[in-house]
């Protein structure tokens, strides 16, 4: 039996919480320097070391961006690993400091209202009985690799490691949505969550269009690699919108909101909006060019075993892995340069977990006898769409995809 079941077996406690370890992992980042240590992160321009703790209830050890709201970023050693990230390191981006650190289980009910004939007040039992659905998916924040945008932008200075990979299981939207009965002339549903802002601002709510919410894959799940969600990521429910960007994938879901048109809210029409140029670039200092929404992810790569600047000893291959994702659609092949990207070498792709995973390449390059690298990979997704070698930007940070270099040195 999986962990999220013992809910229905009643093994689990009335209340799941954070508890005392809250305080500590919610403290100053002078103390989690000082007890974790410090990782260079290899940005410039800007803050190139961050505190590594390991007293976030819940978590191990994990690069820490913020406190209130917190914000822990996943060391790039995590997906080295392996293809799927444990929860214990799974990154974590809340917008409000008024988070949820417990949850009467018994008590909590998710609601369905607006626009539908059969306004619904759900028991996490309930929904447990509901048919289930699963699959893996990458879980991306839309500013992950801003602290690499030059010039610098404001926003949480992420390295690479704002993303997760994670097989979710749950009951799909569109089967919640059946149950309640959506009114003709609807156009969005409207998601919320547990956390809270302290002033008086809109609450954190995101909005999909009907029909990609009826669409069979955006999930509420209540299960991560085969265990309850962590507190920190969401628990108990949380929306799952596989191969957009995580800012739809409402943490705590509470609350779903059938609208009769698009959504006019701060967080749909104000924030988290790029530009309708390719690949969301606009040159730096540009104003008043059109905007869209974020949605949908892009392909990007990563090298995961060798780190910026590391001297390696000479011998005559070097073994290179790492991470490729397709964005929205499944990884098609990985590429592999030791010289810039003056040639490339196709890598050998790992075991395809699905269209919206992370999957792992391989390749052994010939080395100089001694010198500098510049190594780098590229994606090509199945929809022949690949990564740019210049980087893009935007006042936001958002979106980056451009093909990353990782430098090291044969001695």
């Amino acid at each position: 039996m999986d962990g999220f079941d013992s809910l229905l077996a009643g093994r689990l406690a009335r209340r799941r919480l954070l508890g005392a370890g809250a305080v500590a992992g919610l403290g100053a980042t002078s103390a989690l320097a000082q007890a974790g240590g410090l990782v260079r992160l290899g940005m410039t321009g800007g803050p190139d070391e961050r505190p590594l703790a390991s007293d976030f209830p819940g978590k191990g050890p994990m690069i820490v961006q913020r406190n209130r709201p917190v914000l822990l970023e996943s060391p790039m050693s995590v997906f080295d690993e392996h293809v799927f990230t444990p929860n214990d390191r799974f990154y974590v981006r809340w917008h409000w400091a008024d988070i949820p650190l417990e949850v009467d289980v018994d008590a909590f009910r998710l609601t369905v209202g607006g626009q539908v004939g059969k306004p619904l007040s759900i028991s996490l039992p309930e929904l447990l009985r509901l048919p289930r659905i699963a699959y893996a998916a990458v879980n991306q924040c839309s500013g992950n690799s801003r602290g690499f945008f030059s010039p610098r932008v404001p926003g949480a200075q992420w390295a690479h490691g704002a993303m997760g990979n994670a097989v979710w299981k749950g009951v799909a939207l569109r089967t919640v949505l059946e149950m309640a009965g959506v009114k003709p002339g609807a156009a969005a549903v409207r998601f919320g969550g547990l956390d809270r802002p302290l002033t008086a601002v809109d609450d954190f709510d995101k909005s999909l269009e009907l029909d990609h919410a009826n669409d069979g894959e955006v999930m509420i799940a209540f299960a991560m690699n085969g265990e309850q969600l962590p507190m920190l990521n969401g628990f108990p429910l949380r929306l799952v919108v596989p191969g957009w960007y995580s800012t739809y994938w409402i943490k705590a879901l509470s609350e779903i909101e059938v609208l009769a048109a698009p959504d006019d809210n701060y967080w749909m029409t104000k924030a988290y909006k790029i530009p309708t140029a390719p690949q969301a670039d606009v040159p730096p200092g540009a104003k008043d060019f059109p905007t869209e929404p974020i949605s949908r992810m892009i392909p990007r790569s990563w090298i995961t075993n060798v780190v910026e600047g590391t001297a390696l000893p000479h011998r005559d291959t070097l073994p290179v892995r790492g991470i490729a994702m397709g964005g929205d659609q499944g990884v098609a092949k990985v590429e592999v340069s030791a010289d810039g990207g003056h040639t490339w070498s196709p890598a050998q792709l790992g075991t395809d977990e699905g269209r919206y995973s992370f999957r792992r390449f391989s390749i052994d390059l010939p080395t100089p006898a001694k010198g500098e690298l510049a190594l780098m990979a590229r994606c090509t997704n199945t929809k022949g769409e690949g990564q740019p070698m210049e980087p893009n930007w935007n006042p936001g940070g958002y979106m980056r995809g451009c093909v990353e270099t990782v430098r090291a040195r044969i001695v």
